[in-house]
């Protein structure tokens, strides 16, 4: 059995967030590592990756340090879905596939109900249908009694889905000439090649089961969507802090923390878990980081900043903020005073700009979302669900209520005139004022 992770598409939805979701770290390493592993438990040790020109690279550095396993690499040229990946990777397609999304997060339990299927052989291919109770914008699958695929309808409208199993791009095959061979004969002028092929092998009499799956599944398609990862990382990972990690006697540590490599936290700062410090990392003097936060490597939560729910990536600073319900990419820093607020006065769901339309994000705290290489300026002030793209500067006292294009620039429009200084200061005024204190 061989897996194929299908990590050659672009994530447009993802702005301001520039890396691949499968490649943000997660306690220490990149989401694909941790796929890797998972899939390994489940016992697949032959794996094949397909990337791009601008991951490969990244996806090879990932496979060399993987031991005890066999990774062949493949290059999607262009992002042109998932039919195209899988002819880019033709040459290593034999034997039994796993096809797998590495942006969606599942439990192990996912290939195990899979791969109990498949070791029965009762099909051509095999399906994973997550079942919702609520409607989800997705592809869903209409079964038979036998649950067996019947036809896949892409996003159909609320009240409309054909069943309450929405597809998961975890799909067995037994035979991928097969499938290649119904790849290249259909014909479609939207981008579902795949989900094309899989209804023509349907027409030729073959068989695909569904298998209903209710475990932990998270799919990553906008920059909030992280936040349910990284609360599921820390729901499972173990409290664990380094040797090398050092804590004053006057800080408080408490609850689920992994406090990594050299980590330092001063004096009077509070860490509650669910919480992750990454590697060199410094929690400053009365510093809160609570609630499922979640801190890259190399990073500074500098004095009497409060960090809540929170994914911050590596090499950021923060001095005196409020860092609330936030994404926030690597190398960001925010001067004294920033605020990046979280919650509307009116206490709606926060909506954001997707399109010509506005996008519920499903919560009602949600802070700003900073691409790589921001930098904010001394008491600025980011309203709730704000974009800023990448290598973008917002100036000091701006309040930021729209979203920021990359590398822009923002400042404040504080207009105020130059002229000399006629005042003259009573020199024993101060004096007098200091023999007044207690």
């Amino acid at each position: 059995m061989k897996a194929v992770f299908l990590c050659g598409g672009s994530g447009k939805r993802m702005f301001p967030i520039a890396e691949d979701k499968f490649l943000l770290d997660f306690l220490g390493k990149p989401l694909l590592e941790h796929q890797i592993e998972l899939a390994r438990k489940a016992g697949i040790d032959h794996f094949v990756m397909i990337g791009n020109p601008g991951n490969i690279d990244r996806i090879e550095q990932i496979a060399a340090t993987i031991t005890g396993a066999r990774v062949d690499l493949a290059l999607q040229k262009e992002s042109l879905g998932i039919a195209d990946a899988l002819k880019s990777a033709r040459k290593f397609l034999n034997g039994q596939l796993l096809i797998i999304n590495p942006n969606d997060v599942f439990s192990g339990s996912a290939y195990d109900k899979m791969l109990s299927e498949v070791k029965e052989a009762g099909a051509s291919a095999y399906m994973l249908g997550y079942q919702v109770d609520s409607y989800f914008p997705g592809g869903y699958l209409e079964v038979d009694s036998q649950g067996e695929l019947v036809h896949i309808v892409e996003k159909p409208a609320p009240g409309e889905e054909p069943s309450d199993l929405v597809n998961i791009l975890v799909h067995g095959h037994d035979d991928p000439e097969k499938l290649m061979h119904h790849i290249e004969t259909v014909s479609t002028t939207r981008d579902d090649v795949y989900e094309c092929a899989l209804e023509s092998m349907l027409k030729a009499g073959q068989k695909i089961k569904v298998i209903r799956y209710q475990d932990f599944w998270a799919p990553v398609k906008y920059p909030w969507h992280v936040f349910r990862v990284m609360e599921y990382f820390l729901d499972n990972a173990q409290a664990r802090i380094a040797a090398s990690a050092r804590i004053s006697e006057s800080a408080t540590v408490e609850g689920k923390v992994i406090l990594d490599d050299n980590v330092r936290v001063l004096e009077n700062a509070v860490i509650r878990g669910p919480a992750y410090i990454g590697a060199n990392s410094i929690i400053g003097n009365n510093a809160l980081v609570r609630d499922y936060s979640h801190i890259g490597s190399n990073s500074v939560i500098g004095y009497s900043t409060e960090v809540k729910h929170s994914y911050i990536g590596d090499d950021c600073w923060f001095h005196s903020n409020y860092v609330g319900d936030s994404v926030i990419d690597n190398d960001c820093s925010l001067g004294a005073g920033a605020v990046l607020a979280n919650f509307r006065l009116d206490e709606d769901n926060i909506r954001i700009a997707v399109g010509d339309s506005l996008l519920d994000t499903g919560y009602d705290k949600l802070g700003a979302i900073l691409g790589r290489g921001c930098r904010i300026g001394i008491n600025a002030s980011l309203m709730p669900g704000i974009r800023v793209g990448p290598g973008s500067f917002v100036g000091p006292h701006v309040c930021l209520s729209k979203d920021l294009g990359a590398h822009k620039r923002v400042l404040p429009d504080l207009p105020y005139t130059v002229a000399d200084n006629e005042t003259r200061l009573d020199e024993g005024k101060r004096g007098e004022l200091r023999d007044k204190l207690p």
